[in-house]
């Protein structure tokens, strides 16, 4: 259960604006519809207090980029009132699981004061003109959408005061409002449905006397407290609609053979006839990423497609394997060379695997593309861009195409990419018909794409003695590619990306946007190097941070044993502020760190701030057996500043965590000449309930200011816990990720 403390409001300075500006109000009968526009504010820059200057990611990081970027678009948030009472809200944002619906939710029961049970949250279709406004990813969508959704509420509130006013003929500041009513001087009562025809009527936004300004935060009754998930009943009874689950008249199965090596594509496909005349087969056609076959059920598609014989041309990384990539990684992070002088030297190299985003839902889509128009429904992260580059590839204006977006479930950033719906749409065209595409497991493992697998080189300088220091800490990071040419969710940054060096441009910049080291270690630096092999990668969650702050946290605790103190209290010593201090102290404290524990047993502790936020992980492993060890209880501290729905940051943390078990000590992918060995979740070793933890407490810290990012911070903290006790508890310092790593099954035939 999430540990909950009370909350406390920061004071605005005086004269200072706020975050976002209301600027407009719009209006439709007969519902009352709200938007809100957004304007930027001055934000005061803070005076460097640390040895270490601040970083990039410190000072703006992609978070405050994205909500830059999104602020000319923002005041398009809609929300809607009907005349039975029921409140609707478009989402301009993907649900994948991450309780980010609920959360939405919350904001606007709070501001409309109306019950949770009365707001409905639907996912907006794909709207173009949300410019920079509808991407779905870097821990963004509660901070970009906190004060607009409850500026878009509030408004909301005060129009249905303000028909009250007029109907009553009394000042709007005698009106109060509580659970969807207003009331009155004398007892009277007027609810939200009876007012919201005469509020949406009204001939202009503007409320006289009333000033539409959100609640102070020392108000909230809803949001803070931990609440339950609006969708979690539809998930556990099977009500839940995915992709597939939708009925669209018309929609064949399909399913699409694929090449065996990652880029490969069609040469010719030898016995076309032969899988034509097989049982309920509607269609075969060839498509950029292999043979599609339409039938009349996902059976019939499926037993056609493995009887296709094809012959392929060759992909774009063939005869490459683990070894060969991981010596390509080295080179691109070249050895620090010359020792320091007078100074000792802590140096460390890691390695980590490429790792699937294993989402439960695989890729899937439903495509009804025709001669004048198309419609696409899908689950994804970034739809604008999806649309466009949906309609160049089958020659249409884009204003022809409608994309749907669908809950998801699961992504981890593997959403961002649109692969299904693409490849869904070529289908349809090619076959004449709507389709319902599914990619199999296999499918998904092997041609899914997949976090890149990177080499880490580290150096630390330090002196010894009582007063021992860190005087300097490099890393230097190799990685393949990632894949960013979703751009900002919008074709004119994703066309940018695929310009020569621009997806190089996106990486730099998110590394550098993100990844900083939390402590005061004198000179340091953090810098990626990628190597483009052309392979199907993309974000995985916390993307950089997951495996550069990972490795750092166990050079950190390596550091404490070569100073030759506790590693609490060193880390408590170096890092930079009074918050980070007070997180890992309360993990520390709760976690009871440092007691006794049988040989093969041991703590591990790690920290890690991102976005905002701040969380720091002490994990307890059993070791006894070092190819088979378990994390057995975790205590994690996360300070997000101010938690819409602890519950929902609780499932957050446990996520990253069980992330951070399966891929520090079983999960990864093996590369053999051009693809993928793992090809089911029985080879692909992610974390079972028996690899988990039954003793996880979570401790949210006390509110203040304004929401961090969460979705990216549970796992890099994590990692280094695990890594760490895993060292305390076997002696052996890992270096290599995930640490047990065999290939113990029978691959799939290619």
């Amino acid at each position: 259960m999430a540990e909950t403390t009370g909350g406390a409001d920061e004071p605005t300075p005086k004269g200072a604006l706020g975050r976002r500006t209301l600027l407009t109000y719009l209006v439709a009968a007969p519902t009352l519809t709200v938007a809100t526009g957004l304007a930027p504010a001055t934000a005061a820059a803070a005076d460097p207090t640390a040895p270490t200057p601040p970083s990039l990611a410190e000072a703006a990081d992609l978070g405050d980029l994205l909500i830059l970027a999104g602020l000319p678009t923002a005041h398009l948030l809609v929300l809607t009132m009907d005349e039975e009472g029921a409140v609707h809200f478009r989402l301009p944002r993907e649900e994948v699981g991450q309780g980010l619906t609920t959360a939405v939710a919350m904001l606007v029961a709070e501001e409309m004061d109306v019950p949770l049970a009365a707001v409905t949250v639907q996912l907006d279709d794909a709207r173009p003109e949300l410019l920079f406004n509808q991407l779905t990813g870097s821990s963004n969508s509660i901070r970009s959408l906190y004060d607009p959704v409850r500026r878009t509420a509030a408004a909301a509130r005060a129009r249905m005061v303000a028909a009250a006013a007029r109907r009553w003929e009394v000042p709007v500041d005698g009106l109060v409002t509580r659970d969807g009513v207003v009331q009155g001087p004398g007892g009277r009562t007027a609810s939200y449905a009876s007012l919201s025809v005469a509020a949406a009527a009204s001939e202009s936004g503007a409320v006289p006397g009333l000033s539409p300004k959100p609640k102070p935060e020392s108000e909230h009754a809803l949001v803070g407290t931990p609440t339950s998930r609006i969708d979690s009943r539809a998930m556990v009874t099977g009500r839940m609609r995915y992709t597939l689950d939708l009925d669209v008249p018309g929609a064949l199965p399909a399913m699409v053979r694929r090449p065996p090596a990652l880029g490969g594509t069609v040469d010719a496909v030898r016995n076309e006839a032969a899988v034509r005349a097989m049982p309920g087969v509607v269609e075969v056609v060839v498509v950029p990423t292999g043979v599609a076959v339409v039938a009349q059920t996902f059976g019939q598609a499926l037993d056609a497609k493995d009887a296709l014989d094809v012959t392929w041309h060759g992909g774009t990384v063939d005869g490459l394997s683990d070894t060969d990539i991981r010596a390509e990684l080295r080179s691109a992070a070249p050895p620090f060379v010359l020792p320091p002088l007078l100074t000792k030297r802590l140096d460390a190299e890691f390695d980590f695997a490429f790792v699937s985003h294993a989402p439960l839902e695989t890729n899937s889509a439903i495509a009804d593309v025709r001669s004048d128009r198309a419609t696409v429904w899908a689950g994804l992260k970034s739809p604008v861009v999806a649309q466009q580059t949906i309609a160049a590839a089958v020659g249409l204006p884009q204003d022809k195409v409608t994309v749907h977006v669908v809950q998801g479930g699961g992504s981890f950033g593997r959403r961002l990419f649109f692969d299904a719906a693409l490849e869904a749409a070529l289908v349809s065209k090619a076959s004449g018909r709507p389709v319902r595409l599914m990619w199999s497991r296999i499918d998904d493992m092997r041609h899914g794409r997949m976090r890149p697998a990177s080499h880490h080189r580290i150096r630390a300088t330090y002196t010894t003695g009582s007063t021992g220091q860190v005087l300097s800490f490099r890393h230097r990071v190799a990685a393949v590619e990632t894949d960013f040419r979703h751009g900002l969710g919008e074709i004119l940054t994703a066309s940018g990306a695929q310009l020569p060096g621009g997806n190089q441009a996106f990486a730099q910049t998110l590394f550098s946007t993100t990844v900083h080291s939390p402590y005061d270690f004198g000179l340091t630096s953090q810098t990626l190097a990628e190597v483009p092999l052309r392979m199907p990668t993309a974000s995985w969650r916390s993307v950089y941070s997951a495996n550069t702050r990972g490795a750092e946290e166990v050079v950190v605790d390596e550091l404490a044993a070569e100073l030759g103190q506790d590693p609490v209290a060193f880390r408590r010593r170096f890092l930079k502020t009074d918050q980070d201090r007070t997180v890992l102290d309360r993990a520390a404290s709760a976690g009871d760190w440092g007691r006794a524990m049988a040989d093969g047993f041991a703590q591990g502790i790690g920290f890690h701030a991102e976005y905002k936020s701040r969380t720091a992980c002490l994990v307890e492993i059993d070791a006894r057996d070092p190819k088979a060890p378990r994390v057995t209880r975790a205590v994690i501290a996360v300070d997000v500043g101010r938690p819409i729905n602890p519950r929902g940051l609780e499932a957050q943390m446990l996520g990253g965590l069980t992330d951070a078990i399966s891929t520090t000590l079983t999960a990864g992918l093996h590369i053999d000449k051009g693809l993928p060995l793992e090809g089911s979740y029985s080879q692909f070793h992610y974390a079972r309930q028996r690899n988990s933890p039954t003793d996880v407490q979570v401790i949210v810290m006390p509110a203040h200011g304004e929401p961090g990012g969460a979705g990216e911070l549970g796992v890099p903290a994590a990692v280094g816990a695990i890594a760490n006790a895993y060292a305390r508890a076997t002696g052996t310092r890992p270096r290599s990720f995930p640490v047990h790593f065999p290939v113990d099954f029978e691959p799939f035939p290619r």
